[in-house]
């Protein structure tokens, strides 16, 4: 939990007890005083409610803190939170100093971001278990940096694949019907299951076919392997096919062949004039994507 900040309250003649005020925090503070007791806030409302989601802890999902273990209430009241505390003659300008220079440094967040500070349902907890599952192989293909790791695009990657699936169509880069999926499916998502077969299923394939090569291929790129995947999951499953369970198709030797070939012309800059110029202007286009899906799945 991030760091809660706090600032002593001077004593006075009225007050014999210390007394702190928080600075920074006071939403954590009561959502956590409101799962443990309503009557620890005088003021509570529906805001400082809390329900745990099967999607975090299948376990304990649903329950009040009344209905849990022993053991579980213990961790809970035993938590130790991280605290810096401001003096008690530390003043409001001060404060608000400290926290533009915290600020100042700071990064925008990616849209990928926003969307993990905003939901917490099914369907986040599904993108987020997928892309982590993957780890190995996003750093093996060198898809994704370290920072990038640290900055989820590789979960907005899985979370575009996903919502290919859902949708039965390719799309662009497009932040506002990735927020829409992630909305639409707080509370439940389910088709999730049969999603999470076929997204392991066609990363299994990119590894077990492609992946001793793709380093030395166009599809590293990471603006490039969002066409690549959409391609073996045409290939196997069809773009726009009902997510109910079906076996994959199995995808030519030729295919295979030139898959690899095409990543390489890409590369070196030997394929279609006509499609380098479209990659060079933007990769996340729709009609981008659309073409070198078409390139990927189509031999000479």
């Amino acid at each position: 939990m991030p760091v809660i900040f706090l600032r002593d309250i001077a004593s006075g003649l009225d007050q014999l007890e210390p007394a702190r005020q928080v600075v920074d925090g006071q939403q954590r503070i009561r959502t956590l005083l409101g799962f443990v007791s309503h009557s620890l806030l005088p003021d509570f409302d529906e805001r400082d409610d809390f329900t745990v989601r099967r999607s975090h802890n299948s376990e304990i999902s649903g329950k009040r803190f009344d209905e849990l273990s022993e053991e579980i209430r213990h961790r809970i009241l035993n938590y130790e939170f991280s605290v810096d505390v401001f003096r008690s003659d530390t003043d409001d300008r001060e404060i608000l100093q400290i926290f533009a220079r915290m600020n100042a440094t700071g990064v925008k967040l990616k849209p990928q971001e926003l969307r993990n500070a905003e939901f917490i349902g099914e369907f986040k907890a599904l993108m987020y278990r997928l892309a982590a599952e993957q780890l190995p192989r996003w750093r093996e293909w060198g898809i994704f940096s370290e920072q990038d790791i640290a900055r989820m695009e590789e979960v907005e990657l899985t979370s575009e694949i996903a919502l290919l699936m859902v949708r039965g169509s390719l799309s662009g880069r497009d932040q506002k019907a990735l927020n829409t999926i992630y909305r639409t499916n707080e509370e439940s998502f389910a088709k999730g299951k049969e999603v999470a077969r076929r997204f392991r299923f066609v990363m299994d394939s990119v590894d077990e076919k492609f992946g001793d090569v793709l380093s030395d291929t166009a599809f590293a790129r990471k603006a490039l392997t969002y066409p690549l995947l959409a391609a073996i999951y045409d290939l196997h499953y069809g773009i726009g096919s009902e997510l109910a369970k079906a076996r994959p198709k199995r995808i030519p030797a030729t295919k295979l062949r030139w898959i690899t070939q095409a990543g390489r012309d890409i590369k070196d800059q030997e394929a279609p004039e006509e499609l380098l110029e479209q990659i060079s202007r933007r990769t996340t286009h729709p009609a981008t994507r659309a073409a070198l899906v078409e390139f990927i799945t189509t031999p000479p």
